[in-house]
């Protein structure tokens, strides 16, 4: 069961990575054809900037819950200032690591919770975009994002929570 959801987990992986890359491509060369439009035609796409300005949105989103993926160590590629870690061993590290997990799963819930409210009230607002498609669905990755960020540094805390409490986790490094 364990490989099964090990190779589920993996599977979720790729397609994040490819659906990232998918629209920083998309994203890259709509910008660049809207530059060369611009300067040698004196024309672009009507929808260009706009549909760039969500990507933009969209990418750094994904690209935040990428980052937010915990590694085989245990530890996420998310930016963090990391001036303990390899100053601490055993319990130690666990606990350091259980505390930032936490923190950042609760700052990730209040954005997520934020966003949610946000994309509501565009709801109700009823703006329209790009293709005259509602605003708040370009916005929505932002609570997603956020929602799966919180998971991910729940999971994470939880895991140095149980290697706290693990005989090898209290023996000296």
């Amino acid at each position: 069961m364990r490989d099964r959801l090990l190779a589920l987990l993996r599977y979720a992986h790729i397609c994040e990575d490819l659906l990232l890359a998918g629209m920083l491509i998309g994203m890259i060369l709509l910008a660049a054809a809207q530059i060369l439009l611009r300067n040698l035609l004196d024309w672009n796409f009507a929808w260009g900037d706009p549909v760039v300005r969500v990507l933009v949105l969209w990418v750094g989103m994904i690209g935040a819950m990428a980052a937010s993926r915990q590694d085989e160590n245990g530890k996420t590629r998310h930016i963090s200032v990391d001036v303990l870690s390899p100053l601490l061993r055993g319990w130690h590290l666990h606990l350091s690591r259980l505390l930032t997990s936490l923190f950042a799963a609760g700052i990730c819930g209040l954005l997520c919770w934020h966003c949610a409210r946000f994309v509501a009230e565009e709801m109700q607002f009823g703006a329209t975009g790009v293709a005259g498609i509602p605003v708040w669905v370009f916005q929505s990755v932002l609570p997603a994002a956020f929602a799966i960020m919180t998971l991910r540094f729940a999971l994470n805390g939880a895991l140095h929570g149980v290697a706290l409490f693990q005989p090898t986790a209290a023996s000296p490094d």
